[in-house]
Parts: C-alpha cells; sequence; structure tokens
C-alpha cells in the first residue's frame, strides 16, 4: 500500500474521509481555523520535521545538520551557545566556560558560513531559537546566503525574536522591554522588505511551559504577547495584512494528549478572532495561527531515560493530532546531555513512524467532535481569555511584565506544580514511583574542551585581519542609529556585519544607547 493510499484508507482498506463533519459543524480550512488551517491536514502537505541542533563549532554542528538531513530530517532548527543567545563575543570574560555548551558559537559571519557550509540554503527551510540578538543572526543568514549566491528573497526560514517571553520565563535578554520591542518592529519591517518568506517571530509558549506554567498559561500568555507585538507593528506604520501571514507560533507538546490537542485547536481559534475582530485584518492568511511544537523537555527524566522515548511519542502525537506544521521531538537522553547522535536519530524516527505508520496524517483534525476534546476547547479558551482580558486591564504584556504579573503566574504554577510531586499527588514514572534500585549507563555526548581556545582563537585572527576603519565607521553609524527613534538599526547593522563586525561588537553598541535589563 503506498503511502498516498494510507491517507486514504484504514490499514483494513477502510476509507477515511479528510475531513470529517456533521451538519453544520466547522469544517478543517476554515474560519476560525479551530480544526486546522488546511482543509485537507497532512494529505497533500506533511508538517515540517525541524530537529533542533546545535553544538560546540559550527564544522560539528554542521556534521549533524547533515547526518539529520540525510536520515530524513525536512528542514533546519539551530541551537545557539548562551554567549551568543547574550550578545557576547566567545572572548568576552562573561563568556567563559560557556562557550559551545548549550548551542553552536556564533561570532560572525564566518562562523554562519562555516554552520551551513554544504547546504543549499536557497533550498532548506531554517529556524534559529534566538531572541535578544535576532537581527543579528537573521542578517548573518542573509550575508552568508549572498556568499552562496542565493538572493534574500530566495531564503526561507524563522526566528524566534520574541523578547516578551524572555523577560517572563527564560531570562536571556540584554536590552530593556522598550528599545528591545523597536528592535523587534524594525526586524519585521526589514524583513518585510529584503526577506518575504523568513518568518519574522515566533511568539513562544513552549518556554512559557517549561518555566513551570499550566496549559492554560501558556495559551494565555503567548497570545497576549502576540497581540503586543501586532499592537506595536500597527503603531510603528506597518500594515496588519502586509506581515501578519508572517508571523508563527511556538508551543510545547506535554504528556495530556488531550489537553494539548484542545490547546492547539482554542490557540487556532482564538488569534482568528483576535486579528479579525480587534486588528481588523481581511487577508485569510493574518488570520491562520501557524505553529511549530516541541515536545517537552521538563517532563524527560535522567531516571530511567529509555522511558522518555514513551513521553516523546505522545506528546509529537498530540502535536500532529492537533495539527502543527512543525515539530521538533527531544532526545530521549536531554535530561543527561546534549542529545547523541543516536538519541537524536530515534526521535527524528518517531517523527517518521507517525507521518507513516500512524493514520494521523489521514484526515485533518482527527478529534475534532469528541464531547471530550471539544469541552476541553471551549474550558481552555474561556479560562486563557480571563487571563488575557486580566492582561487587557493592566495595560497590555509589556506593562504587565514590567510589573512582575506574568512571572508571578508562572513561579506560583510552577510552585504548586513542585508541591504535588513531592507529595505524590502527581505521578512521574521513574521518579516518584516505579523506581529502579539501579540505573542504567546511558553513554552521552561530550564535548571537547578544546573547541572554546579554538573559538577565541578565530575570532582574534578575524579581529586582526579586518578592515578596521570600516568597521569603526560602520559601528558609529549603528550607535547613531540606535539613538534615532525613526531609523531602522538593522540598515546599518548589516553594514557592520558584512565589514566583519562581530556579534558582540554590535549588541555592545546597542547597550551603549540604549543600556541593559536587570530585573
Amino acid at each position: 500500500m503506498s503511502d498516498r493510499d494510507r491517507t486514504q484508507t484504514t490499514e483494513s482498506g477502510i476509507p477515511v474521509d479528510p475531513s470529517y463533519a456533521g451538519p453544520g459543524a466547522e469544517n478543517p480550512g476554515e474560519y476560525p481555523y479551530t480544526r486546522g488551517i488546511r482543509a485537507e491536514g497532512y494529505r497533500t502537505r506533511a508538517w515540517t520535521m525541524r530537529q533542533y541542533a546545535g553544538f560546540a563549532s559550527a564544522e560539528e554542528t554542521n556534521e549533524r545538520f547533515q547526518l539529520l538531513l540525510e536520515r530524513g530530517q525536512t528542514g533546519l532548527s539551530t541551537a545557539f551557545d548562551l554567549p551568543t543567545q547574550l550578545g557576547l563575543d566567545s572572548d568576552d570574560p562573561r563568556s567563559l566556560g560557556e562557550v559551545g555548551r548549550t548551542g553552536v558559537a556564533i561570532d560572525s559571519v564566518l562562523d554562519v558560513e562555516r554552520l551551513f557550509q554544504g547546504i543549499p540554503l536557497g533550498g532548506v527551510s531554517t529556524s534559529m531559537t534566538i531572541n535578544a540578538p535576532a537581527s543579528v543572526l537573521i542578517l548573518l543568514y542573509e550575508l552568508a546566503g549572498e556568499r552562496q549566491g542565493v538572493a534574500p528573497a530566495q531564503l526561507s526560514g524563522t526566528i524566534q525574536n520574541d523578547i516578551l517571553k524572555e523577560y517572563a520565563a527564560r531570562g536571556n535578554y540584554i536590552f530593556p522591554p522598550r528599545p528591545s520591542m523597536r528592535l523587534t518592529v524594525d526586524t519585521m519591517r526589514y524583513a518585510q522588505e529584503h526577506l518575504p518568506r523568513f518568518n519574522t517571530i515566533s511568539i513562544s509558549g513552549y518556554h512559557i511551559r517549561e518555566a513551570g506554567s499550566t496549559a492554560v498559561q501558556e495559551l494565555a500568555f503567548t497570545l497576549a504577547n502576540g497581540l503586543a507585538y501586532v499592537e506595536a507593528a500597527v503603531a510603528a506604520g506597518l500594515d496588519v495584512d502586509a506581515f501578519a501571514p508572517r508571523l508563527s507560533f511556538f508551543f510545547n507538546a506535554h504528556n495530556d494528549v488531550f489537553q494539548e490537542v484542545a490547546k492547539f485547536r482554542a490557540a487556532r481559534r482564538m488569534w482568528a478572532r483576535f486579528m479579525r475582530e480587534r486588528f481588523g485584518a481581511k487577508d485569510e492568511r493574518s488570520l491562520m495561527l501557524r505553529f511549530h511544537a516541541q515536545t517537552g523537555g521538563s517532563t524527560l527524566t535522567a531516571q530511567q531515560p529509555e522511558v522518555n522515548l514513551v513521553r516523546v511519542a505522545l506528546q509529537a502525537f498530540s502535536a500532529t493530532a492537533g495539527g502543527a506544521q512543525s515539530l521538533h521531538t527531544n532526545g530521549f537522553d536531554e535530561a543527561l546531555a546534549l542529545p547523541t547522535e543516536h538519541a537524536a536519530t530515534l526521535a527524528l524516527r518517531t517523527q517518521q513512524v507517525l507521518l507513516h505508520e500512524s493514520g494521523v496524517p489521514a484526515t485533518a483534525d482527527p478529534f475534532g467532535g469528541s464531547y471530550y476534546v471539544e469541552e476541553l476547547t471551549d474550558a481552555l479558551e474561556a479560562r486563557a481569555q480571563e487571563l488575557i482580558d486580566e492582561i487587557d486591564r493592566r495595560g497590555g504584556s509589556v506593562v504587565a511584565i514590567e510589573a512582575g504579573f506574568i512571572q508571578d503566574q508562572i513561579e506560583d504554577s510552577a510552585y504548586r506544580t513542585q508541591v504535588r510531586l513531592e507529595q505524590g499527588e502527581d505521578v512521574v514514572v521513574g521518579v516518584n514511583r516505579y523506581r529502579n534500585e539501579e540505573e542504567p549507563v546511558v553513554p552521552i555526548h561530550r564535548l571537547d574542551s578544546a573547541l572554546e581556545a579554538q573559538q577565541v582563537a578565530r575570532l582574534r585572527a578575524l579581529r586582526a585581519e579586518r578592515d578596521q576603519p570600516a568597521v569603526d565607521a560602520a559601528l558609529a553609524d549603528l550607535r547613531a542609529a540606535a539613538a534615532t527613534p525613526d531609523r531602522n538599526v538593522l540598515v546599518p547593522m548589516r553594514t557592520a556585519l558584512a565589514a566583519y563586525a562581530s556579534v558582540g561588537e554590535v549588541c555592545g553598541e546597542l547597550r551603549t544607547v540604549w543600556g541593559e535589563h536587570d530585573r
């Protein structure tokens, strides 16, 4: 039986309709998109398998990219190390011991060229999990593409660029909220003009959930942040239908399959209504919530790590049954270290089994019409709306974050969850029930400590060889643009990066003008 046949019938040959709906019921692909943004779901277009990878040097990460592409991955997703996420160079004293630890180290355009060596950027979609310096990384990607001979208009992908959730839940911010919002809008404007196939922001609930929120809070705070970005862009003079089709979302997929499916359904419905009723969007694409999902890293356990394979499979099922446009599945060993090649391959194979063997792609919104899931969808929407209304009363997400309201909500939820775990009210297999006397020894990925020194040496060699007066002039212009509200800082930023200014130098100029956020 071919893949096409398999999506049209069950294994027994029973015909499967692409979108079941009772009399008067909503159809997939129709407003408000509760049941999905495409009428035929995954029948004509599978979700993108976008495995997250990045560690140590650009060359080592490139090897993992090449391996995953060879084994069937259909999109790239890049993890950056902590110094890069904080806009620091690898030789900054604050970077010591962190270079290449949680992702790939990027100091200049040369690192991005090495990262994608042998990967034609015109033929692959690349996601970059980067926020505070997202503008820097998208420009470096554009420059690397041009050096491959790929025009900016041909490049496609997503930058996370969601700074509000960094203040609320994750902590990897650089500048205060107000200038950060300006930088976000400048990036949206620049990409609209130069990189039309790029999603300029991935509004992220993933990290909100990882910090300890409930599903309701993840839904509410993510959409509230999305509303804040749209409001800021509209206030800056951007037409909503010109940028909204390039907005995307990033949600967590946890273990409660039915609640997670309902969350994704509620998110689509709420966003469609917000865009039409609050912002007057008319383009149907502006109303469609497109989202990437990742299985829950915080649900993985160091105890009995192979059991994580079961958790990841359940979570991935909820994401695909809920209509995700792209998906990352975590490695079973990620509670111990960065995933090994073996663990990364098994994570990818989990997605491939779902696509080819599970029957999920046969019909859109397979849980639609379930009494339970429909009730959960309504309940999640109602409770999330209550929180959004409260945020609106407080003046919106930026004000609510500045006042600590959202952070307090997440922290309270995380505390209650931990108490239930410690008291045994919530069961985590292998942790507080069904424990083994001896834990299995699992091989883990280990980084070469010499790579940090190599990265620092490369950066210093670049500084010695470049045209320093050209770099100084470009950085001075960037500093002047940052102090001028009506200039788009990405234009002089691109000039500086093309002259081999480093990530840390570029972000340093913005720090000089805007200061740093230290809450």
